[in-house]
């Protein structure tokens, strides 16, 4: 067999090897298969959330009970958790404090729309860990990004938001394009859904200074919305500079900054803004901040503040204030997310517990290193604080076109499927491994007998 046929074989030779795990899958969890069934009779897209179709099995699991870092479905199987709800449950699963927190609370009232002693603590303590003065509370980080985007056009009387290709901010619909083959559209097969990009969004590869200061230069962007460094289209580093080409430019054109730390706040206490002196205008977070309850968060330097004001100010409270900012929800800020928010804050998301979290996502990548250099595989590890993630192409990817060109959807499938008939769970979109404060170095030691396994069935079916 010639090389080219051989490639030319791969694709195939993957499908097969997807087939059997899908098939020991099936095999091994008739009971979560027969709940999709029905639940396919009652859901738009099988489960409660859309997401769940996504797991690589052919239907997801059924959990039946999360503790610390695993799971146990209802098959009875056990599973280490490296997935932690795509970041929702970095904290753990049921983690004490937390829980104490929220038992409390449900005793108490869980909303009322109305603050409670709690707040004044989580206010502070934001204030402290991420260095700006003002806050406001969503019920999730997709919200709380919205909140950011319209407060920037209020401000600016700008109508743009200019993202990075490949990037994911949850459903703002600015952000849900891409560049392709040179062209801009739509990221992901998502709909268009009547919105005209061209009026409301900008977008151009992550790390690149010249074409941001292009796109910048015609003064029609109210804000960048970026995460810190790419984690959703395959982890993608930031260039040596680049975050003081961002603010530099960004500031010289009256463009506001708005940094999004829903995955990077793994970095460490205070974030990848704390932890590398960032200056964001605004910055964002949601999924663990309030340890599983749904809770997004944005803070505002004090020019935002101010300039804000100036449009919507404080209450007075002599007048009926009809004027609102456009953004919130009647459960934005419940009392319930408050005291878990406080846990977290206070018992969880500590600097002891990152230190722990962080120690085994290093354990994890040196380990995934080692078995990738003694088998000559090109592929390569990237971490940032307790996340880590393996992805099947030679060099970390300096943006989005070299994710497109270079990875390897096959084989990450596979090894989603694999990995969940070894006990092993991973984000079904990426290949990228989160720490909590519970998963222990024997966790992560069980990931690497598992990766070995991997790369044992694709290099003897010769796919790599």
């Amino acid at each position: 067999m010639t090389a080219a046929s051989k490639t030319a074989l791969q694709p195939a030779t993957i499908e097969d090897l997807l087939d059997r795990e899908q098939a020991r899958f099936l095999d091994t969890h008739p009971r979560s298969a027969a709940a999709w069934e029905e639940g396919r009779k009652h859901f738009l897209y099988g489960g409660p959330s859309h997401w769940m179709r996504r797991w690589a099995g052919g239907f997801p699991v059924y959990a039946a009970s999360a503790s610390g870092a695993h799971i146990r479905d209802i098959d009875g199987h056990d599973y280490v958790d490296f997935a932690l709800g795509d970041t929702g449950g970095m904290c753990g699963h049921a983690p004490e404090a937390v829980t104490r927190a929220a038992l409390r609370q449900l005793q108490n009232g869980t909303t009322m729309m109305l603050p409670t002693e709690d707040s004044l603590r989580v206010g502070a303590e934001l204030t402290r860990r991420f260095d700006l003065p003002y806050w406001t509370l969503t019920t999730s980080a997709t919200d709380a990004n919205r909140g950011a985007i319209r407060i920037a056009r209020m401000i600016t009387g700008r109508p743009k938001v200019l993202v990075f290709s490949g990037c994911y901010h949850g459903g703002v619909e600015e952000a849900h394009v891409e560049i392709r083959d040179g062209k801009v559209g739509m990221r992901n097969m998502i709909h268009p859904n009547g919105v005209d990009h061209s009026a409301v969004s900008r977008v151009v590869e992550f790390n690149d200074v010249a074409a941001l200061e292009e796109a910048l230069s015609h003064g029609d962007v109210a804000c960048v919305l970026t995460e810190p460094l790419m984690t959703n289209f395959g982890m993608i580093p930031v260039a040596e500079g680049f975050h003081t080409a961002l603010r530099e430019i960004t500031r010289s054109t009256g463009t506001v900054l708005i940094i999004d730390e829903t995955h990077t706040i793994s970095s460490g206490p205070g974030g990848y803004t704390a932890l590398h002196g960032l200056e964001p205008d605004m910055l964002v977070a949601g999924k663990a901040i309030a340890g599983g309850i749904p809770a997004g968060i944005f803070g505002v330097s004090q020019q935002m503040a101010e300039r804000l004001w100036k449009i919507v100010p404080m209450v007075n409270p002599r007048v009926r204030q009809s004027a609102h900012l456009g953004i919130g929800g009647t459960l934005a800020g419940n009392a319930l997310t408050i005291a878990t928010m406080r846990a977290v804050l206070e018992e969880v998301l500590t600097p002891a517990n990152f230190e722990l979290m962080i120690a085994n996502a290093t354990r994890l990548a040196d380990a995934a290193w080692s078995i990738i250099r003694a088998n000559s595989l090109p592929w390569h590890v990237t971490q940032t604080g307790a996340r880590a993630e393996i992805m099947f192409m030679p060099n970390p990817p300096r943006n989005g076109a070299d994710v497109i060109a270079g990875r390897r959807g096959d084989l990450e499938t596979l090894l989603h499927a694999f990995y969940m008939n070894e006990g092993i769970l991973v984000t079904p979109f990426h290949t990228m491994f989160l720490m909590c404060p519970a998963t222990s170095p024997a966790d992560v030691d069980r990931h690497t007998k598992v990766f070995g396994r991997f790369v044992d069935l694709v290099r003897g079916a010769g796919v790599v």
